[in-house]
């Protein structure tokens, strides 16, 4: 049976893609091949979670879809290059994304790395070209994303740590700040985006920045359980890859139960977070509860 917020995702995915279809060049358009491996990636199925997130705290603060859409399609390019250059050989040196040969592997190291710079690029531009958001708050959107995709706290400074703490014993802070940048900054920043169209208070954008971090921080907790505890199968990846790269990982550090239980305190953390905002929460309490309980 299909729960409401799967449902609701489902819906984010549909538009999601519609939106990539108008912002992605088509695979017939030259430099054929480079733009047939942006869409073997960006159209690979993924779970849409961040794009769904924005949608939702958008939602919470009264912004409509036709809002929404084009910073959601930016946020989705983002992780998606991000997917890109995490599986090189150089970095995870992964063969299986959502169920499909990586990027790398089916057109080549060149042609991903290529892939991946301009779903950097589109992303900014699809939000600069939002006609539907004031200037003000493009800007605000595009420092946003900026800020969580980058250095010295974003999504690229996290893999960079990440990379470094190969094959190491780190302290559970130090662990805590790689899931932090590397996944949990991105995540966040999608939350806050929503909530900045949303033209929400100062109050309430600190609040969803607190929800938003947890949030991020939970996403990555639960993946790394779902590596040791899930088949390649379910998850579309390579499961077991955390282990056998001697990555700084939760279960690596506590074991699977006590991570579990950590979780669990994790997501109460971002549910509370979501107390201090008057408004009706209710989509991104049930995307929490979707983060701790998903299978893949």
């Amino acid at each position: 049976m299909v729960t409401e917020i799967e449902e609701f995702i489902s819906a984010v995915s549909r538009d999601l893609d519609k939106t990539l279809d108008e912002h992605v060049p088509k695979s017939k358009a030259e430099p054929t091949r480079l733009h047939e491996a942006i869409r073997w990636s960006i159209f690979a199925g993924g779970k849409r979670i961040r794009p769904a997130i924005l949608t939702a705290a958008g939602r919470t603060f009264g912004a409509v879809n036709a809002q929404l859409s084009q910073t959601a399609a930016a946020v989705e390019m983002i992780h998606t290059y991000s997917l890109i250059h995490d599986d090189l050989p150089a970095m995870d040196n992964d063969d299986l994304r959502r169920g499909k040969a990586t990027c790398h592997k089916q057109f080549g190291e060149a042609t991903a790395i290529l892939a991946g710079d301009v779903l950097q690029t589109l992303a900014f531009k699809a939000i600069a070209d939002d006609e539907t958001l004031g200037a003000e708050t493009r800007i605000r959107l595009i420092s946003t994303l900026a800020d969580a995709s980058g250095t010295p706290t974003g999504m690229v400074s996290g893999q960079q740590l990440d990379l470094d703490a190969e094959g190491k014993t780190l302290p559970l802070e130090k662990i805590e700040q790689i899931h932090r940048q590397k996944t949990g900054a991105l995540i966040s920043a999608a939350a806050v985006a929503g909530a900045i169209i949303g033209d929400a208070s100062e109050d309430e954008l600190t609040a969803i920045k607190i929800y938003g971090a947890r949030l991020g921080l939970l996403f990555q907790v639960t993946d790394d359980l779902l590596d040791v505890t899930q088949r390649t199968g379910i998850l579309g990846k390579t499961a077991g890859k955390d282990e056998s790269s001697e990555k700084a990982t939760y279960p690596g550090h506590f074991g699977i139960e006590k991570t579990r239980a950590m979780a669990a305190a994790i997501r109460d953390e971002a549910c509370d977070a979501l107390l201090l905002v008057e408004r009706d929460t209710s989509l991104l309490r049930d995307l929490t509860d979707l983060v701790v309980t998903r299978k893949r």
